[in-house]
């Protein structure tokens, strides 16, 4: 029987390492898929950076819509960033570089935190197009500039109280014998398949959180848009168009990440398949956050005309 430990196990002298399954044993391979990830990776960079900056710079944009856009092209940007580094290092290395349990803690730690945090925030940006579109006179009203932050800090507040709970949950496990995830980060359900303990509880609050964040707020938005259909009152055809396109533009985004998440997490654990989990968190650690920028960009002409005015101030200089 295996002789388990929280941080040792018989064989180890110091801190339990895991080590990351590469995607190819071929070298070409991998290397496309490096570069592929690089530069996803840089252009949501740019793209979520954009995004803020402008709606930062721009004083027409200051309205509790685009503050929420901001926070999600924030929120983007570390969400990124807490996958596609190491990540993009180990490609490099096929795997042959270990992440310490602290670090493979941490990361998961920051990736449930903020990836709540954004699942949560879309789920804001539903109501608060929803208040926009049902009574665009006391719009201003109801969403006052403390009710944006209290319910920012608020979707912040929650996914850290989850993603805490559920580290500490997995974590607590002991781990033992072979420690190599079929993964290219440290994710919940690949990590919790190497505890050699008994996993029901942190099964349960992983379940538990993936509903919270999850299944309630896309419920709450698939309410909101509902409603937004029904109620619709905009006459110009003008008007409706842009109601519709800045909706869109959420929706897209809100089906991007829900779907891809759902696939994953709101499935029993014994189902998980770790080839199928890595190709899909693909979407929503690469290619979500570099498609958020440009799905609002193309879809919202305000600010689509606000980004081309900002992108020509910045570059362009003035001339006397």
């Amino acid at each position: 029987m295996c002789q388990c430990g929280f941080m040792r196990d018989e064989n180890q002298t110091g801190e339990i390492q895991f080590h990351f399954q590469p995607f190819s044993p071929i070298l070409e391979v991998q290397m496309f898929i490096y570069v592929s990830f690089l530069l996803m990776y840089i252009g949501s960079l740019i793209g979520n950076a954009t995004i803020f900056l402008t709606i930062w710079a721009v004083r027409s944009l200051h309205i509790p819509m685009y503050f929420f856009l901001a926070n999600l092209a924030v929120l983007e940007i570390f969400y990124s960033s807490t996958v596609a580094p190491l990540a993009l290092v180990n490609l490099l290395a096929m795997g042959k570089i270990p992440i310490s349990f602290t670090g493979c803690g941490t990361q998961i730690f920051f990736f449930v935190f903020l990836g709540s945090a954004d699942c949560i925030l879309l789920g804001i940006m539903a109501y608060d197009r929803f208040v926009a579109i049902q009574d665009p006179l006391s719009y201003s009203l109801v969403m006052r500039w403390l009710l944006c932050a209290q319910l920012a800090v608020g979707a912040l507040v929650l996914g850290f109280i989850l993603a805490l709970l559920l580290t500490l949950f997995i974590f607590h496990l002991p781990f033992c014998g072979h420690n190599r995830i079929t993964h290219f980060y440290c994710d919940v359900l690949p990590v919790l398949r190497l505890a050699c303990g008994d996993t029901q509880m942190p099964e349960a609050m992983i379940f538990i959180t993936s509903v919270i964040i999850l299944t309630i707020p896309f419920s709450l938005i698939s309410i909101s848009y509902i409603f937004i259909v029904a109620t619709i009152k905009i006459r110009s055809a003008e008007g409706r168009h842009k109601a519709f396109s800045t909706c869109s533009s959420h929706l897209t985004v809100v089906l991007l990440q829900y779907g891809c998440c759902s696939l994953i997490y709101l499935r029993p654990s014994s189902s998980y398949n770790p080839e199928m989990g890595r190709v899909v968190s693909v979407v929503y650690t690469f290619v979500t956050p570099i498609l958020n920028p440009l799905i609002y960009s193309m879809r919202n002409k305000e600010l689509k005309d606000a980004l081309n005015k900002f992108i020509q101030r910045t570059l362009i200089p003035y001339k006397n």
